[in-house]
């Protein structure tokens, strides 16, 4: 049952990449949206049936790209819309599926406010009004203010961002990007809340680019050995954080890499894989797992 809820997950995650791309008007080839998501071109073309279902997609006869209807970008219907949101399970995605939120998804400002990086789902059905306020806020560049952990705080929001099963904000405060955990913010009102701020393009880049929420903080390398017994789902697609494979061994399994802000992006995943897969470089992170390992078996 968890496996098919998470392939149910990454579908949907999936198909709200590729909806929100044809309705900005992109051209979409199925053979780099598979490189993309790193899953096959069978898989994309399934998404494609999918989505021709539901929308007035066309493709071109001479590149085989597809692309939405000029006359109908950003005009989709909201039952139409529920509609896939039901099929696809975007529901569980989003806090609301009424005609303004969804509006939002299709609009071309909605990868302005809205990621997803992680495929488990929070229920943030409470988080309704709070998502509106601050994708208002997102929108206008206009500062807000709440209380967080007991604590007033001032910021200019950059991001609402699903991230592993929670929904966090990204913004600026006291000139530092930091995360909010949209579970802890409680909304208050400020004579400077609706000051507006000129966005900075770096951080814009920074939120965009980077996988994790743990921002500013520098990337360390980390260098694992992966046993032929699983070897085929790393090279199917990247499993760990910006991994690549640096070498394929004689043996059949993997030396590959993975880039990491934080020690917590690469932990829980190497225990779900052990013992399949080990730490090279760092030692003391390998040791650090197997301590924690000794001390949970009470060895």
């Amino acid at each position: 049952m968890q496996r098919d809820d998470s392939i149910h997950e990454r579908l949907a995650d999936r198909l709200a990449n590729i909806l929100t791309k044809l309705n900005m008007g992109y051209q979409l080839s199925i053979k780099e949206l598979a490189s993309e998501f790193g899953v096959s071109t069978r898989t994309i073309s399934r998404d494609f049936d999918r989505l021709n279902a539901y929308l007035p997609l066309l493709q071109d006869d001479e590149n085989k790209k597809f692309y939405l209807d000029s006359n109908y970008l950003g005009k989709i219907a909201p039952k139409d819309i529920r509609n896939f949101a039901q099929l696809s399970g975007i529901s569980h995605l989003y806090p609301s599926l009424d005609m303004s939120f969804l509006r939002e998804l299709l609009d071309t400002r909605a990868q302005q406010i809205y990621s997803a990086k992680g495929y488990s789902f929070e229920d943030v059905s409470q988080f309704k009004e709070l998502f509106k306020v601050v994708g208002k806020a997102i929108q206008e560049h206009r500062q807000i203010s709440f209380v967080y952990k007991g604590e007033p705080r001032l910021v200019q929001p950059y991001r609402l961002i699903h991230h592993h099963g929670s929904w966090y904000l990204a913004a600026v405060r006291k000139d530092q990007l930091r995360t909010y955990r949209i579970s802890h913010i409680q909304l208050m009102h400020s004579p400077h809340e609706n000051s507006q701020f000129v966005p900075d393009p770096n951080i814009v880049k920074l939120v965009e680019n980077d996988d994790s929420i743990w921002f500013g903080q520098d990337k360390q390398e980390i260098i694992l050995s992966i046993d032929s017994q699983v070897a085929f789902y790393f090279k199917q697609r990247s499993i760990l954080p910006e991994q690549q494979i640096v070498k394929e061994l004689n043996d059949g399994g993997l030396l590959v890499s993975s880039k990491i802000n934080h020690d917590m992006q690469l932990l829980p995943l190497i225990r779900f894989w052990i013992p399949h897969l080990k730490i090279v470089n760092p030692v003391e992170l390998q040791q650090e797992i197997e301590e924690g390992l000794k001390e949970y078996l009470s060895i």
